[in-house]
């Protein structure tokens, strides 16, 4: 889907200059919003906080690292579908805070060869994230617009807490843990669209395939549920960016716990995705498990906390021994080795019967 933009049809960015393009951009982009004092258009945009503690953070997404223009299966990823993803991950890091997302300012990078019309797209995708995702405070406040040799975005974005801000650090007794959201689904999606033609993939039906697809180009966090579990009672949260073993390992780490996921619980994610791995050849516990990108929230709620509708229980959580307070899920028959996460009681590795990386890394080999 293509939104109207204010030059010619095909215009790429080389032919116009920065006022034109900031014209085919801002003008399908949210920019207006309860905080936002002073918009786009200055050297800074002016957002109010008044008497709140204000949250940060910032992501980018890079050709080649982060998403692809063409992939093998023949799909084009569209403005509007990283537009989309660039405010899905951010919202989804505010909301792990228990905060409110407020404000976003883009930096793009464009080849020279980039069409207008996909700068225009991309506003779009984006500002139509923050309604789809229950971001409805949310604006774009600003930017910058740069030429390069590679498509880049990066994204910063201010939120709001109404209370106290939930830090992964702060589970010191133990509870249950809680997730919202969905998870491998995004992991699936990879897989689809990391597939070639022919291949196991085609077996699976067409709308199955798009469906997963979506999952991994056009996330959809529980944004509202950060402030929801906050009001819970939540301790400890984080967005399940990189995979839950992983994820969930670093709460645990950080809070001095030991977790353990629930089988039972995680089996009607599993089961969900049971049809398109058997046809794929692939392990569903695989990308439920250790599959990154749906951006769900994991949280640590006391135990004699009621779990808000949306959110369901999928684990326990134990303090760690103090040999134990800094272990990893590396190998084990070691005093403060053992694995800060275990499913049923095992590590991963006795999990799947052989060593798997457990969640994505941008710098591991």
């Amino acid at each position: 889907m293509t939104h109207e933009s204010a030059v010619p049809p095909g215009t790429t960015v080389a032919q116009i200059g920065e006022t034109q393009l900031l014209e085919a951009f801002l003008p399908v982009a949210t920019t207006r919003g309860p905080h936002v004092l002073v918009g786009p258009g200055d050297d800074c945009a002016v957002v109010a906080a008044p008497g709140e503690r204000v949250v940060l953070t910032t992501d980018t997404l890079t050709l080649g690292q982060d998403f692809r223009t063409v992939w093998p299966c023949g799909y084009r990823t569209t403005g509007t579908d990283l537009g989309h993803k660039c405010a899905a991950q951010n919202l989804a890091d505010v909301a792990a805070m228990g905060a409110v997302p407020t404000a976003v300012v883009v930096s793009l990078t464009l080849p020279g060869d980039t069409p207008v019309q996909w700068v225009a797209d991309f506003a779009a995708g984006l500002s139509r994230a923050f309604e789809e995702l229950g971001a409805t405070e949310c604006a774009l406040v600003g930017g910058d617009l740069g030429r390069g040799a590679e498509l880049s975005v990066t994204a910063t974005v201010t939120g709001r807490c109404e209370g106290e801000p939930v830090l992964r650090s702060g589970a010191t007794g133990g509870g249950t843990l809680v997730h919202a959201g969905v998870l491998g689904r995004a992991a699936a999606g990879l897989d689809a669209l990391e597939a070639g033609s022919p291949g196991p993939w085609d077996a699976v039906a067409g709308s199955e395939r798009l469906a997963l697809r979506a999952a991994q180009l056009r996330p959809a966090p529980p944004v509202p549920l950060g402030p929801v579990l906050a009001r819970a009672g939540a301790t400890a949260m984080l967005d399940v960016s990189d995979g839950l073993l992983r994820d969930a390992g670093r709460i645990a780490r950080a809070s001095g716990l030991r977790i353990d996921l629930d089988p039972a619980a995680l089996e009607p994610c599993v089961a969900a995705l049971a049809g398109p791995a058997a046809a794929a050849g692939a392990d569903p516990w695989q990308w439920v498990l250790t599959g990154g990108e749906d951006h769900g929230l994991l949280a640590v709620l006391p135990v004699d906390s009621p779990v808000p509708p949306g959110a369901r229980a999928i684990g326990s959580c134990a303090p760690a021994s103090p040999v134990g307070r800094h272990r990893t899920n590396g190998p084990e028959g070691q005093p403060g080795r053992g694995p800060s996460v275990t499913v049923a009681g095992r590590s991963s590795a006795q999990w799947f019967g052989r060593d798997v990386v457990e969640g994505w890394d941008h710098f591991e080999p």
